[in-house]
């Protein structure tokens, strides 16, 4: 697959879809630009729509914001074009959109298999909530078809992974954990957050649901959060009506604008965000006072083949370990590093880096032990700095970064 092709349907391609999937005829007179429906409410009619949500059917028109928007609307008809799905359902954050779907899909007794490594807040969420509302979770090594089978549960009802996943860029071969959910009988969420669709589409490997934080890379400006699923028809009536109108995430019609306007851009932007890290990738590796960089797109990097497979943008996320004292490095690039802001958070025009000590995310997020805290120790040793590359011209964020490691 690569961000040249046309889709499996004969259709446009990706850059063409990010502008202009989800618009009708051309209408004379009528602006070329969307602009944000700020309404709550709708006219409405008595044969039209219900009162209760549970009284929503397919062809239902707009009646209040938080059920559906026009500007909301369109941005989920380009985000399921772009990602192959029949459907997609926005929220208010990228936390919401999983949580809604975790909600959706998983009931008292049931059982979720997690990946060891995803973002933090997915991972403090399955740990500390779900377990109250009786729903079982198995952290697995998702980078292991065969740790997933051993993971498996008869009650198993879903199995989530993050690829590539935050902060150590540790991939999942989607086809391959996909075969292995369906055939114990559960569905596979893929976050592909990072990789966005033009650089994975899981859906086209089997994956059931995909779900995006618009935040980051599709949002592109750090300027809105956002988030979504996209899925079949089906399970997306069935987030809309469940956990879109009755646990109230809804995203705003002005976020969904400037989404709107982000995913416009997202091809060249993406294109320039991997090759800022392939640069930055490379000078890394390069520096004796770096011990490990981990990029999908480096030739270095333990799953290069499977990234070449599997993804066609490789992303501009990286990590990198230091040799010596991390702590005491990162507060030197805190200090001095004058085009990175010391932020979290990634995917902005605006290149970004934090410090994620090892300990304290395994003790107050993955709550890893044996040999599952090993295994991410022998990527992240003491620390591992993420660096979301930005749209700068390279070498000057090599020069920044140079300067300030010291």
């Amino acid at each position: 697959m690569t961000g040249d092709d046309r889709d499996q349907d004969g259709g446009l391609r990706p850059a063409t879809l990010a502008i202009h999937a989800g618009e009708g005829p051309a209408v004379t007179g009528a602006p070329v630009a969307p602009a944000p429906v700020r309404a709550s409410s709708f006219h409405t009619h008595p044969d039209a729509v219900g009162f209760s949500a549970n009284d929503l059917g397919a062809d239902a028109p707009h009646f209040y914001s938080r059920w559906s928007n026009p500007t909301v609307q369109l941005l989920e008809a380009r985000l399921a074009a772009l990602d192959g799905g029949a459907a997609a359902i926005c929220f208010a954050s990228g936390m919401a959109a999983i949580a809604g779907l975790f909600a959706d899909r998983l009931s008292a007794g049931d059982h979720l298999v997690l990946s060891e490594v995803c973002y933090a807040g997915v991972a403090e969420l399955a740990q500390d909530l779900l377990p109250r509302q009786g729903i079982a979770v198995t952290l697995a090594d998702t980078a292991d078809p065969a740790a997933v089978a051993a993971a498996m549960r008869p009650q198993t009802r879903l199995v989530h992974v993050e690829s590539p996943a935050n902060p150590i860029l540790r991939l999942t071969d989607i086809a391959a954990v996909a075969e292995v959910a369906h055939r114990g009988g559960a569905e596979l969420s893929v976050d592909a957050t990072i990789a966005t669709p033009l650089g994975l589409r899981p859906l086209t490997l089997g994956a059931d649901h995909v779900v995006h934080s618009l935040t980051k890379y599709i949002g592109g400006h750090g300027d809105a959060l956002g988030g979504a699923v996209v899925t079949d028809a089906a399970h997306a009536a069935a987030l809309r009506k469940g956990s879109l109108i009755h646990l109230g995430g809804a995203l705003a019609p002005d976020s969904a604008w400037l989404i709107l306007r982000g995913l416009e851009t997202l091809a060249p932007r993406m294109a320039l965000h991997q090759e800022n890290a392939r640069r930055l990738a490379a000078f890394l590796a390069g520096d004796p006072r770096v011990d490990a960089v981990f990029w999908p797109g480096s030739a270095d990097h333990p799953q290069a083949a499977l990234a070449a497979r599997q993804m066609s943008n490789f992303s501009g996320l990286l990590s990198f370990t230091v040799r010596g004292d991390a702590a005491a490095t990162a507060r030197r690039l805190a200090e001095r590093l004058q085009l990175f802001a010391y932020a979290v958070s990634l995917g902005k025009t605006r290149s970004l880096l934090f410090y994620i000590p090892t300990d304290d995310i395994l003790r107050a997020s993955f709550r890893l032990q044996g040999a599952a805290a090993q295994r991410y120790r022998d990527w992240a040793g003491e620390g591992v700095f993420r660096v979301s590359v930005g749209l700068e011209d390279a070498a000057d964020l090599i020069a920044d970064l140079d300067r300030a490691l010291g």
